[in-house]
C-alpha cells in the first residue's frame, strides 16, 4: 500500500493497522501532513506499529527510482478501469493520494501505473482514504491468495 502525501493521521494509522493484519507493506511518500511520531497516528494504529513493514520516501521521484519495475495501480475517483476489472498480481503496488486532493495530476499522467477506481454512486466525490485502501487491499488479496 502506497500513500502519497497523506494528511490525516488517523487514516494513515488505520491503513498501518490494515497492513499489520494482512501482511501488506506500507509505503509513505513525503511530504506528510503530520509527524510519524504523531500521537493520533500511533493511537489509530494501536499496538500494531511494530508489525508493519514501513518504508518512507522523500518524494514520488525517489519512490519511482527505487521501484522501477513495480506494477502500480493508481487509485482515483475518476478512472476508466473499475476495481472489479483489475487483475492483481503478487507484489503489485496500490497507490492512493492525499485525502483532500487525491493523487496529483503529475502522478496520474506520468505513466507510472494504471488508473483504477472503486465503484460508487454518481455525483459522489470520494471515499475515506482508509476505507478505500481497505476495499482495494482485500480485493487484491482475494485475487492473489484465493
Amino acid at each position: 500500500m502506497v500513500l502519497v502525501s497523506p494528511q490525516i493521521p488517523p487514516n494513515t494509522g488505520n491503513v498501518a493497522r490494515l497492513c499489520a493484519v494482512t501482511g501488506c507493506k506500507l509505503v509513505l511518500i513525503e511530504p506528510l501532513g503530520f509527524s510519524i511520531s504523531d500521537k493520533e497516528l500511533k493511537r489509530a494504529g494501536l499496538d500494531y506499529w511494530d508489525k508493519v513493514f514501513l518504508k518512507l520516501y522523500p518524494s514520488w521521484e525517489a519512490y519511482l527510482a527505487e521501484t522501477p519495475d513495480a506494477r502500480r495501480w493508481l487509485f482515483t475517483a475518476r478512472a476508466g478501469t473499475g476495481l472489479w476489472d483489475a487483475k492483481f498480481q503478487p507484489g503489485d503496488h496500490l497507490v492512493f493520494g492525499a485525502e483532500p486532493t487525491g493523487l496529483p495530476p503529475e502522478v496520474l499522467a506520468g505513466g507510472a501505473g494504471t488508473t483504477v477506481g472503486i465503484p460508487m454512486l454518481e455525483e459522489r466525490r470520494s471515499l475515506n482514504l482508509s476505507t478505500a485502501v481497505g476495499i482495494a487491499a482485500y480485493e487484491a488479496l482475494r485475487q492473489v491468495r484465493g
